[in-house]
């Protein structure tokens, strides 16, 4: 980057940055690390949208238009309808907050804790059998949570300023 180049983009940006000959690796590595953050960002939502719709289409859908699929696994567990629909409306409304920008980090949290419970029925009631579906869902989620974990902050300011 020349030293006209890089006081364009430090004038542009707002930002006060010190002209960084052509040859220099920390311009390399600044120009990279901002395109590597803005990929991870694309990558990320990308991801909490994936989530999104399994969660609202391919998991809480089929309990809450009682598929029969549904019907049987929640009837099996002993929850029966009334169970089945808690949690279709609990996973549909977390895939909308996963989309809500305030409320990612704390619907990744409380999918995560559905997946921890999902991940303990299965164990416990049919025996193992696909019990490592919620703890593959477990993984992006707490990701989400993690690298969300910012706007709990701004959720709780937002919060205390209303009540």
């Amino acid at each position: 980057m020349s030293e006209t180049t890089a006081s364009a983009a430090s004038s542009a940006s707002g930002a006060s940055v010190a002209p960084v000959a052509s040859a220099s690796p920390s311009a390399v590595v600044a120009e990279s690390a901002t395109a590597r953050g803005r990929r991870a960002r694309i990558a990320l939502r990308a991801l909490q949208v994936a989530l999104a719709l399994f969660f609202g289409a391919a998991s809480a859908l089929p309990k809450l238009i009682a598929h029969s699929s549904a019907t049987e696994i929640f009837a099996d567990i002993g929850w029966g309808n009334a169970g089945m629909y808690i949690v279709g409306v609990l996973e549909l409304a977390g895939a909308v907050a996963l989309l809500m920008p305030r409320l990612q980090s704390v619907a990744a949290m409380s999918l995560g804790v559905l997946m921890v419970g999902a991940f303990l029925t299965q164990l416990m009631v049919f025996d193992g059998q696909n019990a490592a579906t919620p703890v593959i869902l477990l993984v992006p989620l707490a990701l989400i949570a993690w690298a969300r974990r910012g706007q709990n902050a701004e959720l709780t300011l937002m919060l205390r300023r209303e009540g």
